[in-house]
């Protein structure tokens, strides 16, 4: 079957690759049809250090297909079924994985499409219990945007953010995948949405999905705009993903006891910050990676109510680079999806 493998830093290729054995106990086999395009795939590309895999390694952490096999014991699933896919390989057997916090594995196999073999490939078998059932009127295009984009921002706001009805919230690059859901999520409930962006382009676009304020970072200081907007009260929830080049101003916008989750750093790995400013300011921060596999289902069912996914481009499997390219050069509005 045809897989796209990463074969060394920036070096991609269509590769044929034995298929996989027919699904044992406990297993599904899954046609893929769409993949998600995400940061973690351009870093992976890149080559990073931390990364401890072997090469050659086909890409691709997020993904939805169709049911093609069963292996004995399966319960819930039929061979023709859409489906999406857990991005990580997950023991099912620790304490977490037992209380459906799968994000948080004792020992977790690796992530997929980064640590071990991904979803760019005609046919996977997967642990039943990784397979969600799309619901009928989600397509494949939009069910690939479930386990990592909107699985993720579900576990950041909802979870871990507490995000209630009427608050105001900040969200970063507001044009990226997690942040178009991040807006439309946040709008649903009725909260007032500031978000950044890097070009007015972008900032018609995330007015369009609802954001009550948009500031383009490149021609103003987002903490200030924010804290005149709200009259120095600052925001009860900042979404952030961007990393040092706006963590300390993203503190400046929190209302005093405010809440900031964090799931990314994309401008750098370490900052620094004032900590007397933290306890002061009585700031709740909280570290936020991947999502429970039930973030998933509750994606997809605010995908079947109507909140769908912003998609930039659909792209055949053989044109992942060029996703990748326009993906690093932030010159995307929503989320790239490569088709098989």
């Amino acid at each position: 079957m045809q897989a796209l493998q990463i074969f060394g830093d920036r070096d991609l290729r269509l590769s044929q690759v034995e298929a996989p054995p027919p699904p044992g106990p406990g297993e599904v086999e899954v046609r893929i049809r769409a993949v998600g395009l995400n940061f973690i795939d351009v870093w992976g590309f890149r080559g990073m250090a931390f990364a401890k895999r072997k090469l050659p390694l086909t890409v691709g952490a997020e993904a939805a297909g169709e049911v093609s096999a069963l292996g004995e014991g399966v319960a819930g699933l039929k061979v023709g079924d859409a489906v999406a896919l857990y991005g990580a390989l997950t023991c099912g057997r620790c304490r977490a994985c037992r209380e459906g916090r799968d994000n948080l594995c004792e020992e977790v196999g690796g992530v997929m499409g980064f640590h071990i073999d991904g979803f760019a490939r005609e046919r996977v078998v997967m642990p039943a219990r990784l397979v969600v059932p799309v619901p009928a009127g989600v397509g494949f295009v939009e069910a690939a945007c479930a386990p990592i984009a909107f699985g993720t921002v579900q576990h950041m706001l909802f979870d871990n953010a507490r995000l209630e009805p009427g608050e105001s919230i900040l969200v970063h690059a507001g044009g990226s995948g997690i942040g178009t859901a991040a807006i439309k999520m946040a709008k649903a409930i009725g909260c007032t949405v500031f978000t950044t962006v890097g070009d007015d382009i972008k900032g018609e676009k995330a007015r369009a999905l609802g954001a009550d304020h948009v500031i383009n970072y490149r021609t103003e200081r987002f903490e200030g705009e924010v804290r005149r907007l709200t009259k120095r009260k600052g925001v009860d929830v900042v979404f952030e993903h961007v990393g040092p080049d706006t963590w300390n101003g993203s503190l400046l916008c929190l209302k005093r006891g405010g809440r900031l989750v964090t799931c990314g750093s994309t401008s750098g790995v370490s900052t620094t910050m004032n900590l007397m400013q933290l306890f002061q300011q009585q700031y709740r921060i909280t570290g936020s990676f991947g999502c429970r596999i039930e973030n998933i289902g509750q994606s997809l069912a605010k995908m079947a109510q109507g909140i769908t996914p912003v998609v930039d481009t659909v792209l055949p499997l053989s044109s992942f680079a060029e996703g990748l390219a326009r993906l690093e050069s932030r010159q995307v509005f929503g989320k790239i999806i490569a088709t098989l």
